[in-house]
């Protein structure tokens, strides 16, 4: 099929939203949270510096103080996070953005000290993942995990449920389930990282349920069209699964029958080969009655020929954002792009956050 240049700039109907543009800002950890995990001023503008993109999705924001797994990350629990995201939204909104804050629960992919009364990250099973965290020292071991209780699940469900209602009162114009990248409703679906032989344990569609039940618990709160879903069948964080394609051909049938607004699809490893593992991210997509978002590794041609070619209705960037907040004007001139600076990705103030120039500074 031919390829449209121009298919990334064509609106797109999101729900009961119309996004401008197909492209998508893809939720980016920065770590600059300040005190009590709120938004600061300069998250403000961070966002609104780049509200011309069709959708933003915020960065991974913890559900509750045990969800967190990383030094100053911003949260959705407490009155004064609601506040500070408010003014986000605010300064969003007024410069003609629309964004959707990702909900985060990192599950065992945490540290003690960044715990309640220094507890053990929580877990499907008590494994300890092989990966690492963010801490004030900077990069180190996660800590061993304990398996959650079948009676604490009900808990972890009000958690997200409270979650989205907060941020509705934020100001978000919807929600993205964060439910990839090996933190808890992933470690749950993964066979690799639960070992349980509950109701949550053992079959597909065990494995899956505490996925299914966060989307209903959101929905509860939201409209199916404001609520989205991101999902990563390769291994990252050390989870993975012994069968992703029967995995995740379940899962998107499962989301599916919620009728949420969309899916939001990590294609192969994280910054890594596409090909990772063997999944058919074509049949997911045409068995998803929403809309499909597909992530990892997309320049502006890959971008534009999935859209033209059916293979997704928008495209999620994440690291070309965070040097170019003014992407979308670049892509449709085909001017040059900033390069982004890996030593300030995680943690520090302005500097490689609110100061990559657009193309009229760089003029």
């Amino acid at each position: 099929m031919s390829v449209d240049p121009n298919a990334l700039f064509q609106p797109f109907k999101l729900g009961d939203l119309t996004l401008p543009n197909r492209m998508v800002m893809a939720p980016l950890t920065r770590n600059r949270a300040s005190e009590g995990d709120v938004a600061r001023d300069i998250t403000a503008t961070y966002y609104t510096q780049r509200a011309g993109t069709g959708l933003l999705i915020s960065e991974g924001s913890q559900i509750s103080h045990q969800g967190q797994g990383y030094l100053r990350t911003p949260g959705i629990y407490t009155h004064e996070q609601v506040a500070s995201w408010r003014k986000v939204t605010d300064a969003v909104h007024k410069a003609g953005g629309r964004i959707f804050i990702q909900l985060w629960h990192v599950g065992r992919v945490s540290h003690t000290s960044l715990q309640p009364g220094g507890a053990a990250p929580v877990g499907p099973s008590a494994l300890r993942a092989q990966t690492k965290t963010f801490l004030e020292e900077g990069f180190a071991e996660v800590s061993e995990p304990r398996a959650l209780e079948l009676s604490e699940i009900p808990g972890i469900l009000q958690d997200y449920e409270n979650a989205a209602r907060n941020a509705k009162e934020a100001g978000f114009d919807g929600v993205e389930i964060h439910a990839a990248n090996g933190y808890l409703l992933d470690q749950f679906m993964k066979d690799g990282s639960n070992q349980r032989t509950d109701a949550y344990g053992g079959s597909i569609e065990n494995r899956a349920r505490l996925t299914v039940e966060v989307a209903e618990a959101v929905l509860k709160v939201w409209d199916k069209g404001r609520v989205g879903i991101r999902l990563s069948p390769a291994k990252v964080n050390d989870a993975a699964d012994s069968n992703p394609q029967a995995l995740f051909s379940h899962v998107v049938e499962k989301l599916d029958g919620l009728g949420l607004a969309y899916i939001h699809m990590i294609e192969g490893a994280t910054q890594g080969d596409r090909n990772a593992v063997s999944v058919d991210y074509e049949g997911l997509r045409g068995s998803f009655r929403g809309a499909y978002i597909a992530n990892n590794g997309y320049d502006r041609e890959m971008a534009a020929e999935a859209i033209s070619n059916g293979r997704a209705d928008l495209v999620a960037f994440g690291r070309l954002f965070i040097a170019n907040p003014d992407l979308v004007e670049r892509f449709r001139l085909g001017a040059p792009l900033n390069e982004p600076d890996r030593a300030t990705f995680y943690g520090g103030d302005t500097k490689g956050y609110t100061d990559y120039p657009g193309l009229d500074e760089a003029a």
